[in-house]
């Protein structure tokens, strides 16, 4: 664990992927925001397959290490210190008596049971138990609450952006990509910290011939760490059910279709064969032209609104639909390999006019459920839309990276060719629902909570051409801290205070890890932006202020990364409590609920297959903050509500600071 401790070590800095060299590339591989490299194989792919791994794509993940346990004195020590920020002396007073009452008392007694839970459970992290219940538990829609999307870029090759070309192409490349990663010979994720030695086929054949159980040590000897890869069988057949109180993840790897939503209508055909083959593309191309071609209105009552209901509410509508005969229906829309979702709209690269199509739609044309939905309009847009329970970004992206790829590489329709001379009518099954009046009341009250709730959702949009990639690398300061730090900046300036901010950060190179909560808002982004809203401050002293800023956001990001931040073992022990019916006083203070009641909830991505991704915000008052930081731009999509802070006012004030983090930056160099 100490080289992985280096490997998570060093200043962050802008690298180009796959010769990523420091840890500031790992880290923002961790965030998901490198750019993947390329498909090694030992043999040209055949048509149904990606490129083929001599390592087998589940070599390393019995010998992944384990997610640690913080020490809880370590927890408590980075807990007081995020609390520090956003509370008064008083207050910060009370609760460090709080927290040094748990570290000497229950809390010790608590991690005791923790550590003895987790010793019993080698196989997981301590963190996915509990956080798969979080989100099943939940009875919030899924719908703005919890799912986000992410929009592919467009394919460079304008003729391939026909709608049908696209959808059909995305279907090959993902069929694809699952029989890829079933055979078991889909390219393990690895981090290369010296690619020159081991991002190589010398390693590979080294490698593969290394047991299991040790092959992530032989890895280590060659300075490249493989990450967890267990969410990747969910990608795939997957749907959450909703049940009453908590709901229920499903697969069924048998199925061999995939369910097609268009103007509220759902229809399914095969995509693989009986024999285990892709079906041909231009049957696939047939097929949906021939969805295309049917004219029948939207449905007065659409069954896919019911997706965006309360859960417990939903659950009890399905069990309606399930008696009223709907049974195998809702069995072939859960089991299809994916959904996807054609629309007639065509919203250019807009970010307001993609957001609001991508992150909810009209709600008809959706079933927010399946693991993922790719969703394509008339002019070639393509997004992700996924469900947050089954998984984290990691898989998803990589998904998209991979498909994206193969799009470009190995087209498998070209525009100009003929569908082929296949009975659509015959494949193609349009699905019909046996609606009760009581049904039909239910999708009426959800049309009604889902139009109240969407129309509400404000959405603001900033780009900044001055400030990129390479303006933060001559700079030697991170450019995500430097993100981090516009948005603490410009909320202090709008409201004169520090609030609770949110920046997930993976821990994906632990066995079965999921995120950890990078908590930017610090001492130090707090004195930079008092500083900045002063008067009399020199240039110099500015840029030292930039530079602590960034070199403590290095710290976070390795911390949490290695799995040593505190919000994931507090909620851990939380859990844990509430399980045995014991509640504690640390747990019920207000300074822990506000820290959780996330106002500033950021996330960002930059990889060569993605446009841009958005959310809605985490709580009705809070901001939701898509980012990102290119080569030729940087900028950020501000999702509110209306008892959210100013949005439009946040916006301006995120382009002021950059603006005065660029004046600084540039004029001390």
């Amino acid at each position: 664990m100490a080289c992985l401790q280096r490997f998570l070590s060093g200043k962050p800095i802008l690298c180009t992927a796959p010769n990523l060299k420091t840890l500031g590339a790992c880290q923002s591989y961790l965030r998901g925001s490198n750019q993947h490299g390329k498909q090694y194989s030992s043999s040209a792919p055949s048509d149904d397959f990606l490129p083929a791994s001599v390592v087998p794509t589940m070599h390393f993940q019995p010998s992944l290490p384990r997610l640690p346990i913080p020490k809880l004195e370590d927890t408590c020590d980075r807990y007081l210190k995020s609390q520090r920020p956003v509370l008064d002396d008083e207050n910060f007073s009370k609760t460090s008596k709080l927290v040094s009452d748990f570290l000497e008392g229950e809390g010790k007694e608590l991690n005791e049971a923790l550590i003895a839970k987790d010793k019993k459970n080698k196989h997981t992290s301590y963190i996915t138990g509990p956080w798969f219940d979080m989100y099943l538990e939940a009875r919030v829609p899924v719908v703005l609450n919890h799912n986000p999307f992410i929009t592919f870029n467009m394919d460079p090759r304008p003729e391939y952006n026909d709608q049908v070309i696209r959808s059909t192409n995305f279907i090959v490349s993902a069929m694809r990509f699952m029989k890829t990663i079933r055979a078991g010979i889909l390219e393990p994720e690895v981090f290369h910290l010296n690619p020159s030695k081991s991002d190589t086929q010398s390693f590979r054949n080294v490698v593969r011939w290394v047991p299991s159980s040790l092959s992530w040590y032989a890895a280590y000897l060659y300075k490249a760490f493989p990450l967890d890869m267990s969410q990747y069988k969910n990608l795939f057949n997957s749907t959450r059910i909703p049940k009453q109180h908590k709901d229920e993840l499903f697969s069924d790897t048998s199925a061999r279709h995939i369910v097609v939503m268009r103007n509220g209508h759902f229809y399914v055909f095969d995509v693989i064969a009986s024999d285990g083959s892709i079906i041909p593309a231009t049957e696939i191309q047939a097929h949906l032209e021939h969805i295309i071609s049917d004219k029948t209105p939207a449905p007065e009552h659409g069954v896919g609104i019911l997706t965006t209901e309360n859960r417990d509410t939903w659950a009890s509508l399905r069990s309606q639909l399930e008696e009223a005969g709907n049974a195998d229906t809702l069995r072939l829309v859960d089991s299809a390999v994916f959904c996807l979702c054609l629309e007639d709209a065509a919203p250019g690269i807009d970010p307001e006019s993609l957001t609001r199509l991508k992150l909810y739609g009209d709600g008809v044309n959706r079933w927010y459920d399946k693991s993922f939905q790719l969703i394509v309009c008339k002019d070639g847009t393509s997004s992700i839309n996924m469900e947050h329970a089954w998984g984290d970004g990691v898989a998803v992206v990589r998904f998209m990276d991979d498909a994206f790829k193969d799009n470009i590489d190995r087209p498998a329709l070209a525009p100009g060719t003929p569908p082929a001379k296949v009975d659509s009518a015959q494949s193609v099954r349009k699905l019909e629902w046996n609606l009760t009046p009581a049904i039909k009341e239910g999708i009426d009250n959800a049309t009604k909570s889902f139009h109240q709730c969407t129309s509400s959702l404000g959405m603001h949009t900033l780009e900044n051409k001055k400030l990129t990639k390479s303006v933060f690398k001559e700079c030697k300061v991170s450019p995500d801290s430097m993100m981090q730090l516009s948005f603490q900046m410009a909320y202090y300036r709008l409201t004169g205070r520090t609030t609770a901010t949110y920046e997930s950060c993976s821990t994906a190179a632990f066995k079965h890890g999921r995120t950890e909560t990078l908590r930017s808002a610090t001492i130090e982004t707090k004195q930079c932006s008092e500083a900045f809203s002063q008067s009399g401050i020199s240039n110099d002293e500015k840029r030292q202020l930039l530079m602590a800023c960034s070199d403590k956001h290095n710290q976070l990001t390795k911390e949490a990364a290695m799995g040593q931040g505190w919000d994931r073992h507090m909620f851990a022990l939380r859990h844990l409590a509430q399980d045995s019916g014991r509640s504690l006083t640390i747990f019920e203070d207000p300074a822990y609920k506000a820290i959780n009641h996330i106002i500033l909830s950021t996330s960002t991505l930059a990889r060569p297959s993605i446009l841009f991704g958005g959310f809605a915000p985490v709580v009705p008052n809070g901001l939701g903050i898509g980012y990102q930081i290119g080569d030729e731009r940087c900028g950020c999509n501000v999702t509110s509500y209306p008892t959210s802070p100013d949005a439009a006012g946040f916006v301006e004030c995120v382009g002021t600071s950059l603006n005065d983090i660029y004046h600084v930056l540039s004029n001390t160099k």
